[in-house]
């Protein structure tokens, strides 16, 4: 197929679940008992200094076990799904010339759908065609835009907000350079990888066990010093991206220090956000057919966790 992108995760496992499940825990021990190498499967892990609000690896976890894909650029960069997509492939050709598995371990769903199902890279940009309707848009208003990609592309229409000009653009220039709509590209990747079935694990808590393990970790991090943090990186002089920016915790604590929102706002607000997101999660691995889930409660011990996986789940991947 044209402009798609995959990864080869024939011999990969997964352990994913919402934030505040216990993934890194449990993905340490099983890692330990398989062999294997973590492979981070979590878009904000990448950006260096975010260590708090995205509850990294501590430097004791990544001793026990090796991890990929953390720390890899800066906070004022942008980084894609494209891009993880190749890191991923430079980082399992490193595991396989050691003769490891690897494991991946977290809990951002698009990574893991495009890992599962690969993704629609699409066509190059085409800066004069983008130029020519950013101005029609100007002058016109992007709802003309919005309703010209209704006619050609009601599918992808309804999913793009008609304000969002950077995603309108793109849809009509894959139609234009193409001759398809882009929806008619994405729906080639909605079929189930049948090279992961059964390797993909979701820690699965009820809700209100994980509500609470998320309010008690937000209120862990601003004890540690997520505020603190923040203001070193702003000390740098260089402005986080706008995907970074993005981050749970991060955006909070930047409207903070902007002065929109008083610090026990802030705090509430990060709770509230992280529990919506931990349901967005939960939504997104369900419709994703490959994941099993394993249920997990209180009390928590990650090591029984892993065990059971590996005796209930995963036996079939136990090193001999």
């Amino acid at each position: 197929m044209p402009y798609e992108k995959r990864v080869d995760i024939q011999d990969a496992l997964f352990l994913v679940g919402p934030t505040a499940s216990g993934k890194t825990a449990v993905g340490i021990c099983l890692a330990e008992e398989l062999r294997a190498e973590i492979v981070s499967l979590d878009s904000m892990a990448v950006y260096k200094g975010m260590d708090i609000g995205t509850a990294k690896p501590t430097a004791a976890e990544r001793s026990r076990v090796r991890h990929h894909l953390i720390d890899m650029v800066e906070p004022w960069e942008d980084y894609s799904l494209a891009r993880y997509l190749d890191d991923v492939q430079r980082a399992l050709t490193d595991i396989r010339s050691r003769q490891q598995r690897a494991l991946f371990v977290g809990g951002t769903p698009l990574y893991l759908k495009a890992l599962l199902r690969g993704m629609f890279e699409g066509p190059g940009a085409d800066w004069e065609f983008r130029e020519q309707l950013r101005a029609w848009a100007n002058a016109h208003g992007p709802e003309s835009l919005h309703a010209r990609l209704i006619s050609v592309d009601p599918d992808a229409a309804r999913k793009i907000h008609p304000h969002d000009l950077r995603r309108i653009i793109r849809a009509l220039e894959v139609y234009e350079k193409t001759g398809q709509p882009l929806s008619h590209w994405q729906r080639q990747f909605d079929h189930p990888s049948e090279v992961a079935k059964g390797r993909v694990l979701v820690l699965d808590w009820p809700r209100d066990s994980l509500y609470e393990r998320i309010n008690r970790r937000v209120n862990q991090m601003f004890a540690e010093g997520l505020v603190e943090e923040v203001k070193s990186l702003l000390g740098r002089g260089r402005p986080f991206s706008h995907t970074a920016r993005q981050a749970l915790g991060y955006r909070e604590v930047l409207e903070y220090l902007e002065g929109k929102h008083s610090y026990e706002e802030t705090v509430e607000l990060v709770k509230t956000r992280t529990r919506q997101f931990a349901k967005r999660q939960l939504t997104w691995f369900r419709h994703l057919e490959e994941c099993r889930f394993v249920p997990v409660s209180e009390p928590f011990r990650p090591e029984e966790v892993a065990k059971r996986i590996l005796r209930e789940y995963w036996s079939a991947f136990s090193p001999e």
